[in-house]
């Protein structure tokens, strides 16, 4: 079976590529298209700030300037005060709460968007674009878009700061040992499976990993065990601390097939 993508993105590596298990042995970085050159000032500050706090809030004080995601104005209407509640910090944490949520429907929907790869599961597996799974999906997708202040711009900007962060603190490293827990492996398509625990997983187009095992075994009784790009890391808890409510553990991860190593008990 095929991963179904499509046919065009906004990156500057088809879809089917970054969906194989050969990027994933191969890392490779991405980058959204013109992300950087627009918002070429925010980097070149960043080039000149040694240390990782002043230019998380260097990054922060950006996006309250460009995307008035701090204090709302009292002179704004309250249709625009809306708008500018519902910004990239309110749907990082929804899709805490429940990544089949509106929120994560917006996530997923950016996913798509930019890399090309369709959610595969929703509340539910989807099997494909045009089945009615795939169109509840684009219902909340839309409906979470709606009031917002160009949301994915802002995860644009996250993604590409993570990145730059990752290169940073960690020069010449492709890619990162992380855990997901899983409490119905039933929800999974195996691709490939050996006698060692070891197999190739479809993961869905966003996904919630843990940088600890013991963390990872909280969220289920099998745990996949995977070197996951540096490229296809959205987001880091620790990159941007208090974020998100479980500590500095989390990795938002950009899906396709990957190998893993399932483990259980």
């Amino acid at each position: 079976m095929v991963l179904d993508v499509l046919p065009l993105n906004r990156c500057d590596h088809p879809p089917r590529v970054i969906a194989s298990p050969h990027f994933n042995r191969n890392p490779r970085p991405l980058a959204i298209q013109g992300v950087r050159r627009f918002h070429r000032s925010l980097f070149a500050r960043l080039d000149s700030l040694p240390k990782p706090a002043a230019r998380e809030r260097c990054l922060r004080d950006y996006m309250e300037t460009v995307f008035l995601t701090g204090k709302i104005p009292r002179d704004v209407s309250p249709a625009d005060r809306r708008s500018l509640r519902n910004g990239y910090l309110r749907f990082l944490r929804g899709w805490m709460l429940d990544a089949s949520s509106e929120e994560g429907a917006v996530l997923k929907g950016w996913v798509e968007s930019r890399f090309g790869l369709p959610p595969v599961f929703h509340a539910g597996p989807i099997d494909g674009a045009g089945t009615g799974e795939y169109l509840v999906y684009l219902g909340e997708r839309m409906h979470g878009s709606t009031r917002t202040n160009a949301v994915d711009m802002q995860f644009d900007l996250v993604y590409e700061y993570v990145q730059y962060e990752l290169g940073r603190r960690h020069p010449g490293v492709s890619s990162f040992r992380l855990y997901r827990g899983i409490r119905n492996i039933a929800d999974y398509l195996f691709l490939e499976e050996s006698i060692d625990a070891r197999a190739v997983v479809r993961l869905n187009n966003l996904n919630s990993f843990s940088s600890r095992l013991e963390y990872a075994w909280e969220f289920g009784s099998h745990v996949f065990e995977a070197d996951v790009p540096a490229s296809k890391i959205f987001f880091r808890s620790d990159v941007l601390p208090g974020v998100l409510p479980r500590g500095e553990e989390e990795s938002l991860v950009i899906g396709g097939d990957f190998d893993v190593i399932v483990r259980s008990y």
